[in-house]
């Protein structure tokens, strides 16, 4: 038998206190007891003869422990459930009386989730970007493409190295006159003008002849691997193995094929795709933070301060000290946002019966082996061995579905825009997005958390 009562309620919070009698203990003890008798296995008895006796002075303290703990969680799950309590975070139990031959007696201490009285989204007004690629952008990133696939041929002997050229080259190093660890290359190779070695050793090169020594001085950088020679001047001596021309790359249906195209025109139809789905991509992205901001500054709710404490956790884990305490408030502000925002999106999805069904699971993770070709048992088998990547994978699809959902119901006006006011668009959003930075070193903000009612 089980009583619960209702100790306090005061806004989000509820204690509850909670009553098992020792009789229920009792009985559900001597089902363990006489379950384990029946399997035990003792020196000296028969297998599953061994008197109850015996079994409870041998197990009883362990099987007693196992029981008041199921028994925990059965009667507080029952006693939140029949109370209709949708409980934000982990509840805290007090343990006030327990033992043999005694009452099970404890306390719940809980928040709950706020109602969200829903307000009619006809209200929100959003753009929806669709970009038309122009042929010069498409053009431009064939000749990039075709640009770092260049392929090379020797130049003359008495040829100076030129901006464009690769130079290749051995070369011993010194700091302070003094040889260190890892101060020798051979057959390193330069494309001139990048500025890929070390800043201001491709300048140094050029006007270098085939089979010269040349002398480059260079300052080597603040995050060099030793510390200890971080920021200081280093002497190189380079000895000129060979120096190759670029040769102009053929822009043609042979040069298609070999990126898997059919022909160059497929290759600018394949190439108008991608561009066109990295700029819908972030454009999409804008509009959603648009609708979220509306959804947001359009609803009301108190928010459970466990669940703001742990989202403010999660948003400062990888912060130092000091930034922690110099952008709390930030921080706060921004858990408490997302959480509104979390909870929002959950209440529109209950109100809509909105679900991802295991098809749905199994499509986007066929979508995830595609991106990567050779990795496709890696990737089958990561999400096989981690119900975790799989609950998130449907938390991400949930909060999809969600927004789609909203989109068909707000004021969604389409907007046709080009390359160029596609990156204004972009330049400006970035920019005031940096502007709400809290110098959280993780660059990639996380998927807002749909928060899932108990």
């Amino acid at each position: 038998m089980m009583k619960v009562k209702i100790n306090s309620k005061k806004g989000l919070k509820t204690s509850l206190s909670v009553l098992v009698d020792k009789k229920t203990i009792e009985k559900k003890l001597e089902g363990k007891l006489s379950e384990l008798q029946s399997k035990a296995n003792l020196k000296g008895f028969r297998p599953g003869k061994v008197p109850l006796t015996v079994i409870k002075n041998q197990f009883g303290k362990a099987i007693y422990g196992e029981v008041v703990d199921n028994v925990l969680k059965e009667t507080c799950a029952k006693a939140i459930e029949d109370n209709k309590i949708k409980v934000a975070g982990q509840p805290k139990i007090d343990l006030k009386t327990f033992g043999e031959g005694k009452d099970l007696n404890y306390t719940i201490e809980l928040e709950a989730l706020p109602n969200i009285k829903l307000k009619p989204l006809d209200k929100i007004k959003a753009i929806d970007y669709e970009i038309s690629i122009e042929k010069d952008a498409i053009e431009k990133r064939i000749n990039e493409i075709a640009k770092n696939q260049q392929n090379f041929s020797d130049k003359q002997e008495s040829e100076k190295a030129n901006f464009g050229d690769l130079v290749i080259f051995d070369y011993t190093a010194m700091v302070d006159s003094k040889n260190f660890d890892g101060n020798e290359g051979k057959g390193t190779q330069l494309i001139l003008g990048r500025d890929l070695f070390i800043k201001g050793f491709d300048n140094q090169l050029l006007g270098s002849k085939k089979n010269e020594v040349k002398s480059v001085e260079v300052k080597l950088p603040e995050n060099y691997p030793k510390k200890e020679l971080a920021n200081k001047k280093a002497n190189f001596n380079c000895k000129i193995i060979n120096i190759k021309k670029p040769i102009k790359t053929k822009i043609d249906n042979d040069f298609a094929k070999k990126l898997g195209a059919k022909d160059i025109d497929d290759l600018k139809n394949l190439i108008k795709k991608q561009i066109t789905s990295e700029y819908q991509n972030s454009l999409n992205v804008i509009t959603k933070k648009d609708i979220l901001k509306q959804l947001e500054s359009s609803h009301s709710a108190d928010l459970p301060q466990n669940l703001i404490e742990q989202e403010t956790k999660i948003i400062t884990q990888n912060l130092k000290k000091e930034d922690i305490e110099r952008h709390k408030d930030k921080n706060v502000k921004l858990a408490k946002s997302r959480i509104k925002i979390g909870l929002i999106l959950n209440e529109i999805g209950e109100k809509n019966n909105l679900k991802i069904n295991e098809d749905e699971i199994r499509n986007e993770i066929q979508k995830h082996i595609k991106n990567m070709p050779g990795q496709e048992n890696v990737v089958m088998k990561h999400y096989q061995k981690n119900p975790s990547a799989v609950a998130g994978l449907r938390g991400v699809l949930y909060e999809d579905k969600i927004i789609e959902l909203i989109k068909s119901k707000i004021t969604l006006t389409k907007k046709s825009i080009n390359l160029k006011e596609a990156e204004e668009i972009l330049k400006n959003f970035t920019h005031a997005e940096e502007s709400l930075k809290t110098n959280n070193p993780k660059k990639k903000q996380q998927k807002l958390k749909t928060i899932k009612k108990k």
